[in-house]
């Protein structure tokens, strides 16, 4: 199996990286956005300079790439004392595919100055579902469950005995199949947890991210992550999605918010 740290993977070329587009990081044929995020952190944190981590990033889809090579762009817009500024493209056949601003700064594991956000209860790892790949009735392969794990809260699996909740909400323990523990640039990838609430709620099909902005706490204990997702409307076709991760020692480390497409 390819870690995360090979999928993500760039490597210095003429006017930025090249990067080669994982499969096996895709819902159906579509690449999953948080490890397109993920491939564009890499590059950010190649260039260097004393800002280690994304402690913020904003991002456009305008396109999806295909798996295979692509290319990443860099470019810096400021750099201070405690943070900079970049742009990061990912470019596939001369198109923009993915438009973000990243962030970069300090991390640590230090317990916060103040809090509101509380560990979700939830019902032990064993107790939750693992996610299979493969579905009875899906229409396409959910590769993204065979690299990270998603063991997902019996509350939340109504829609697969045709029980749709109105709630709106998931709760799941994920974890990187290949061993590797959380880091930044994976918590990226679970701040975009499957199911989407477009399922939970009977929606069925893809729900393509258009926008998505995250926020990185801090640095993650070893162990899984709870993940919880929330929506509060849909409306005109679009879709909110609001999706918190804490560590194994209930630290809040990642959040996000994202603007997704539907069908409904």
């Amino acid at each position: 199996m390819t870690t995360f740290a090979e999928a993500t993977a760039v490597r210095p070329a003429e006017g930025g990286f090249l990067a080669d587009l994982d499969p096996r990081w895709a819902v159906g044929d579509k690449l999953h956005g948080g490890y397109l995020l993920a491939v564009l952190g890499r590059a950010v944190s190649a260039v260097g300079g004393g800002h280690a981590y994304p402690v913020a990033v904003t991002a456009s889809f305008l396109r999806p790439p295909a798996a295979g090579p692509a290319t990443v762009s860099v470019t810096l817009l400021r750099e201070g004392r405690t943070t900079a500024q970049y742009r990061a493209s990912l470019v596939q056949d001369r198109q923009v595919c993915v438009e973000a601003l990243v962030t970069q700064g300090a991390l640590d594991d230090a317990a916060p100055w103040w809090t509101a956000a509380e560990a979700p209860e939830m019902p032990g790892e064993d107790d939750c579902v693992l996610l299979p790949a493969d579905s009875p009735g899906s229409p396409f392969r959910v590769h993204i469950l065979d690299v990270v794990e998603h063991r997902l809260d019996p509350s939340s699996l109504g829609f697969a005995m045709g029980q749709p909740s109105p709630a709106g909400r998931t709760a799941a323990w994920l974890r990187l199949a290949d061993g590797s523990e959380w880091d930044p640039l994976s918590l990226l990838v679970a701040l975009d947890p499957a199911p989407p609430i477009s399922l939970v709620l009977g929606v069925k099909g893809w729900a393509p991210t258009v926008s998505l902005t995250a926020y990185l706490r801090r640095l993650p204990a070893p162990g899984p992550l709870r993940v919880t997702m929330q929506a509060a409307e849909i409306t005109s076709g679009r879709m909110d999605e609001t999706a918190m991760a804490w560590d194994a020692k209930g630290n809040l480390v990642a959040q996000a918010t994202q603007l997704a497409a539907i069908r409904h």
